[in-house]
């Protein structure tokens, strides 16, 4: 594996290298922006890996989930998802929960030895659970805002969650994490894009491959730039 890393052991140095070898990194929600979180992060050469989503595959996925492809559909993202990282790395050690995040799971997929969360769950009740374990446990996270609706991925930020704004998802999410007694003390990535209206009547949020992608890779630098510390 040696050759494969050889380009991050050189940008980062051994005792960098080393340290991303030794972590592990749980990403929850493995849709637009944690298929590529994700990936970035074994990429770069996190050494285990906790991958947490309910969903299987389906077609309208294509347009912007790593996972998802015509030879995948119907199948569970996590299983698609463990086996490509598992080609990227074969000596990644990969653990999956194939289901979904809430109050009842909590404690089955946060009881690994955590050294960062990456939250790419669209539930705002599960991502307020979610991020208020975190904090309990002291267990570092970020958590993506919302990705839909928008256009420009350089419009794309992060802040402490204190310090969001524009994004509705944000809004609500602060709102509520108020309840809790939370104010501030994690990281989110967030959009200054105001979000474009639907066109026509739907319920659904549009989406393009750009600005899930993005988020998920902004993601993945600041869990990676924070182990390295």
């Amino acid at each position: 594996m040696q050759e494969v890393f050889c380009r991050t052991a050189v940008l980062l140095g051994n005792e960098g290298f080393k340290k991303l070898q030794q972590s592990s990194v749980a990403i929850i929600g493995l849709g637009g922006v944690g298929s590529y979180a994700v990936e970035a992060i074994v990429r770069s050469g996190v050494g285990t890996i906790i991958i947490v989503d309910a969903d299987r595959i389906e077609a309208s996925n294509i347009n912007r989930q790593l996972p998802a492809l015509h030879s995948t559909l119907g199948q569970y993202k996590t299983d698609v998802v463990a086996d490509r990282l598992l080609d990227i790395n074969p000596l990644l050690k990969v653990y999956k929960h194939t289901c979904r995040y809430n109050h009842q799971t909590s404690n089955q997929i946060l009881r690994e030895k955590l050294d960062y969360v990456i939250d790419a769950i669209d539930s705002l009740p599960d991502k307020v659970h979610l991020i208020k374990s975190c904090l309990e446990k002291n267990i570092p996270i970020v958590s993506s805002m919302g990705a839909a609706q928008r256009l420009d991925p350089g419009m794309l930020k992060v802040a402490d969650i204190k310090d969001s704004r524009v994004c509705p998802m944000a809004r609500r999410l602060r709102r509520e994490l108020h309840k809790e007694n939370i104010y501030s003390g994690f990281k989110v990535v967030f959009s200054l894009e105001p979000p474009l209206k639907p066109d026509g009547e739907t319920a659904e949020l549009g989406t393009i491959a750009t600005v899930p992608a993005a988020a998920g890779l902004l993601l993945a630098s600041v869990v990676i730039n924070e182990l390295l510390v």
